[in-house]
Formats: structure tokens, sequence, C-alpha cells
């Protein structure tokens, strides 16, 4: 068994010195930085340890993490020396910050093809490092109290319970994804704060306010124009989410349908195309991309970027055609999403093909619903709709 303990060294003529681990197995001593400078008069020489409480702690965690290698290494049967422990202990504490696990993990959704899962990784951490302060913290002495003071935190700077639980989720996932590796303990940190989802308020149009909108004569505003468009061609393909919309593909309009696959969740979707759809589409010939709509318009671009960009647009266009038409609340793109799913529940779709409004407590609830779709069923519930406007 190796002997471990803090030690303080010999401090310089401005009176500080540092504290490190010393590892002695076999006769051989290593010493482990721990990044921590201490004056002379901040250190207990009778106790051997930081007179701050919040320091001693930081160590007793450092203490754990080294004696858990030990025994990890003692369990695994073979040889080891101080040095080793020492360089498992760097490569823990570089590998296990939250900061650093969360990029790796940010970075595989990425290599997948999720983009935007990756995205809103990244959100969080950057949330929760706003919390921090920018002080990293390591996975393992993440707890209970602190996801309770973070979400206080939050909620102080009006952040509304659904957007904490994004957070919240999040970061859970994170968490679990370092406790499968065996490598972090489960200490449960989120059994305290919300993680539920709330209802929203209702943003769907009515079908009078979506004929109205249809009906507007924006020719002589261009952008709102072409705003509208998008806003309705999202409608017509059954409340089409503004990415799937963007990155739909010519390829992906094939004898009279669309088939594709949402991003969000791999989900393989098939839309009939319609005659409302295809007179959207042909006033803008000048079209010369790979995708169905001139959003992405030039090859080489940064089309995450692109795609951000005409979102912002195009949802500041909708703000002014729902000042026009008297929308109570601000007229995005998503708006043309819950719309949809609004009408087609008032037309007697059943709730087990259209998941009131998208609206269900889980995705995973309405990626099975949206599995065991009878896409013709759909397809004529679309036509009634359509034809309403």
């Amino acid at each position: 068994m190796a002997s471990i303990k803090i030690k303080y060294g010999r401090h310089d003529a401005a009176g500080f010195g540092a504290v490190y681990i010393q590892l002695i197995h076999e006769r051989r001593a290593v010493r482990v930085r721990t990044g921590i400078r201490l004056h002379a008069d901040e250190w207990d020489a009778r106790h051997s340890r930081p007179v701050a409480p919040t320091l001693r702690r930081q160590l007793r965690a450092d203490m754990e993490r080294m004696a858990g290698i030990e025994r990890r290494m003692e369990a695994a049967g073979e040889d080891y020396t101080a040095a080793m422990m020492a360089d498992a202990y760097r490569r823990y504490m570089k590998e296990y910050s939250l900061t650093n696990f969360t990029l790796r993990v940010a970075a595989a959704l990425k290599a997948s093809g999720r983009v935007r899962t990756s995205e809103t990784y990244r959100a969080a951490l950057k949330s929760f490092m706003a919390f921090r302060e920018g002080a990293d913290v390591m996975m393992d002495t993440i707890d209970d109290v602190m996801m309770q003071a973070y979400e206080e935190w939050l909620r102080g700077r009006g952040v509304v319970p659904n957007t904490v639980s994004f957070y919240m989720r999040i970061l859970r996932a994170v968490y679990n994804r370092a406790v499968d590796t065996g490598e972090v303990a489960d200490r449960r940190p989120f059994r305290r704060v919300y993680t539920g989802v709330d209802r929203t308020v209702k943003r769907a149009l009515s079908l009078e306010t979506v004929r109205r909108i249809s009906k507007l004569d924006l020719s002589g505003t261009p952008a709102l124009d072409y705003a509208r468009d998008v806003f309705m061609l999202s409608f017509c393909l059954r409340g089409m989410s503004f990415v799937d919309l963007a990155f739909l593909r010519k390829t992906d309009l094939t004898a009279g349908r669309v088939v594709y696959r949402r991003r969000k969740t791999g989900q393989r979707l098939e839309i009939a195309w319609t005659r409302e759809m295809q007179t959207i589409v042909e006033k803008y010939p000048e079209n010369n991309s790979d995708y169905l709509l001139p959003i992405l318009r030039r090859r080489g671009m940064n089309e995450r970027c692109a795609y951000r960009n005409a979102g912002y647009r195009i949802n500041r266009s909708l703000k002014k055609i729902g000042s026009m038409v008297g929308t109570r609340s601000p007229l995005t793109l998503y708006v043309a999403r819950h719309s949809w799913a609004t009408a087609a529940k008032d037309m007697g779709v059943p709730l087990g093909v259209i998941s009131e409004c998208m609206g269900h407590d889980s995705e995973a609830t309405t990626r099975i619903y949206l599995a065991s779709l009878d896409t013709g069923a759909v397809d004529r519930a679309n036509s009634l709709i359509l034809s309403s406007l």
C-alpha cells in the first residue's frame, strides 16, 4: 500500500508555498501538485492542513481520488508504482472535470451527426460555468447542494422552469455518462432539483388567422413575403421544423412525396407533396442549390451558421406579419408547428396520430406515436387542413 499525505512546501520570500500530495510506494516518493498556493499564515502546521474549511474539503477529495486509483490498481492485480499512480491521477483530473468531460461528450455527439444536441450540451455547460464564475468542478464533487444552489441562481435571474429543467436534464445526462464509466460514484445530485416539463403558453394560431397570413399581399416587401412563404410551407408540411425545412434536399422530393429524417430524433417521415407546397417552391426558380428552399444558398458556407442567421431574419419578419394580423404573441416559425397540430386535433385527428400539439411530457412518447403513424391517414388529414385555408 502507498503512503498518501498532504504536504506544504517551503514558502518563498513572500511567505507563499505550494500544497502537494506526497506518494510513497516501495520506498519511492513522488509529488503531485494540487494547484493550491497558500501563505504560511493560511496553513495549519500543527494539523498539516489548510486553515480554510473549503480547501480542506478540496484536499480531502483529492486524497479520496488518489486512494480510489490505488484500489483500482490493486484490484487489477498488476504491479504499479507511485509514478503510475501520479500519472493516473493527473489523467483523471484532466478527463473528469465537468468542462472537459462535457466538451468530449459534445464533440462525440457532433461527430455522430447530432449537431443541435451537441450545441445544447455546450449551452448548458456555459450556463453552469457562469454560475460557477468560471471555476471548473470535478464530476465526483457535484452534489445535491451544488445543484440546488445552481437552480436558485437560475430562478433568481428570471429563468423559466422549463429552461431550468432543460439545463438540469442535460447536466444530468453528462453526469450519468461519467457514472457509467465506473470512474465516478453516483451521488444522485439531481434528486432535489426540477427536471420536469411545464406546459407552455399556447402559441397555436386558429385556421382563420393562418388563412389571413396566407392571403396577405406582401409583394411590395420581399423579406416579409419570403418569411410568410417559409412559414406557410412549414405549416403545409405538417409543421415541419425550420432546421428540417432548411436542410430538405431536392432529392428528398420524389414520386409526389417528401421523405426525410428529423434531424432532432432521426425519425423517418413521409409527407404527400401538394399543390400548395409546389406553388410556394415555384416562386423561387433561381434556387440553384441542392436544397429545396433557397435558405442555404452558397456552397462551402458554414451551413449551421447560415441556417441560424436565416432563422433570425425570418422570425424578425414574421413578428411584423404577426402585428399585421393581430396575433397576441410573437409570430415565429415554431408557431407553424403548434398551429398545424392544433388544427389537426380540432378536426378530429386522433391524439395517437398527433400528440396534442406535439406536447407530450417526454420526447420518447412522441417518438412512439410518430413511429406508428399511418401516413395515408395523416396525408388525408393534411388535405382537410389545407383545403380549409
